[in-house]
């Protein structure tokens, strides 16, 4: 093929590309997915940062189930998501059944005009209990970071001590659909971006949770946006079962929260536990991986 042909493929599938960020024509349900734009387009530049900068590892694939609805339930870190995004990359490309995570985003990613399309097409959605609700109902594979922005935008100080996970709506929904809740500890992500501080006169002007202050940020401008290449591990932890739980569990709001702090406490130990193995912040340590295994240490 001529360089012309090339040309001309090149703008025909870049012109398709805008107009599938612009409608709904090629989503695969009422959130306004697009599986095939995510896997071509919108992932593909986290699959660099994944392995080849933040050179990811990950353990316990095997606890994520290869079909049907489930909720994975995640720390929140590193002031801004590229934590969730890597989750994505590593359930998508290295699962067995190279599950799609539809994550459950802050109301401030649906309030910016292009960040709200890309979300969309990407799967994500609100994160409310009707959404996580539908999604389950559908076999979906549902992400939640129940810290929010209180965990991303933590202090460096306090790195890799968990936030209160809210109400514990996240176990409400995993009973009303007998969906299992997978903990899913991540470490590296707290120290891409080490926050010193908040800005917080600056943060409510821009209508923002917090305005980071880091040692590079913004006193180098935009290069001190770029993130530390911290060397980062995903455990899946072992399944937490819902579905023999009776209705009055479902009605109780203490068995309810008692449920939600249960699966905070597994993610904090491991944490704890991983931490701990870790010989540095920048080199291969003890994961429990060997390379980018993606099973479980005992496999």
């Amino acid at each position: 093929m001529d360089t012309v042909a090339q040309g001309m493929l090149t703008l025909a599938r870049g012109r398709d590309i805008l107009d599938r960020w612009l409608t709904d024509e090629q989503s695969v349900d009422d959130f306004g997915y697009d599986p095939e734009l995510t896997d071509d387009v919108l992932l593909a530049p986290f699959r660099r940062l994944y392995e080849k900068y933040f050179r990811v590892d990950v353990v316990g694939l095997d606890n994520v189930p290869a079909e049907g609805g489930a909720l994975i339930v995640a720390n929140h870190s590193g002031t801004l998501p590229l934590d969730a995004l890597m989750l994505q990359v590593a359930l998508r490309d290295h699962h067995p059944e190279h599950r799609a995570l539809r994550l459950l985003a802050a109301d401030l990613v649906f309030e910016l005009p292009v960040l709200r399309t890309l979300a969309r097409k990407a799967g994500h959605t609100v994160a409310c209990m009707d959404s996580a609700l539908r999604l389950l109902e559908r076999g979906e594979l549902v992400g939640v970071m129940p810290e929010g922005y209180k965990g991303l935008g933590k202090p460096y100080a306090e790195r890799y001590r968990l936030r209160r996970f809210g109400r514990g709506g996240f176990a409400a929904v995993a009973l009303r659909t007998g969906s299992p809740l997978v903990p899913c500890s991540i470490v590296g992500a707290e120290e891409i971006y080490p926050m010193v501080a908040d800005a917080r006169p600056v943060a409510r002007r821009l209508g923002l949770p917090y305005f980071p202050i880091t040692p590079t940020f913004p006193l180098l401008g935009p290069l001190g946006a770029v993130p530390l290449p911290t060397k980062w591990t995903i455990q899946f932890g072992d399944p937490v079962r819902t579905d023999h739980y009776s209705q009055e569990a479902l009605e109780d709001p203490m068995f309810v929260h008692k449920l939600s702090d249960e699966v905070r406490d597994t993610i904090q130990e491991t944490l704890n536990e991983m931490v701990r193995k870790r010989t540095s912040l920048f080199r291969q340590g003890n994961s429990g991986a060997v390379g980018n295994c993606h099973y479980g240490e005992g496999d």
